[in-house]
């Protein structure tokens, strides 16, 4: 398997919930309110899967694998273009949360920063993910030797078993007050 089919399975199920939090969108245009629970479930999706778990292993993995090779100027481009999207993404996420807890301070205006902001992320992940698909993940995989594309997944593997463990200690360590 090539190590950038884990990434690409990842960008479908993060479609999917691109794909539900369209339809909420939709929602809240009719009915003029906000779910707070479903924001904070699409913003745990967005920041632990999305961010930390797939742009996580772009970031920690394959970005700094790339940085150790002569990659072309092109690709070098799109590696800067692709950590702005996650700078930009990772901004959008800290809007909508800032927004829904206005929401439930009791500022129902906030609704309509609620759709905006959740439209634009609705309206970035699939340039984003397609960016990545057809004209990144492929044809970096070139710079790479059968045994460091091993080596790589492997890695891919190692940081989605150690991720549960980082989670889950920063909410007890968030607990005990630290």
């Amino acid at each position: 398997m090539m190590p950038i089919a884990p990434l690409m399975i990842e960008h479908r199920l993060i479609e999917r919930m691109i794909k539900v939090m369209k339809g909420e969108v939709e929602a809240m245009g009719r009915e003029g309110n906000a779910k707070p629970q479903f924001i904070d479930g699409a913003v745990d999706f967005i920041r632990t899967y999305a961010d930390r778990c797939h742009h996580g292993k772009e970031e920690d993995i394959l970005f700094q694998l790339l940085s150790q090779k002569p990659i072309s100027d092109h690709h070098r481009e799109v590696v800067e273009e692709l950590m702005q999207e996650h700078v930009q993404a990772r901004s959008l996420t800290g809007q909508l949360v800032a927004a829904k807890d206005r929401y439930v301070a009791g500022d129902r205006g906030a609704v309509s920063e609620i759709r905006t902001v959740m439209s634009q992320l609705v309206g970035f992940y699939p340039i984003h993910i397609e960016k990545e698909d057809r004209h990144f993940f492929i044809p970096c995989m070139e710079y790479f030797s059968r045994h460091e594309q091993d080596d790589m997944l492997e890695a891919f593997g190692e940081f989605d078993r150690t991720l549960i463990h980082e989670k889950y200690r920063a909410v007890i360590e968030k607990f005990e007050g630290k």
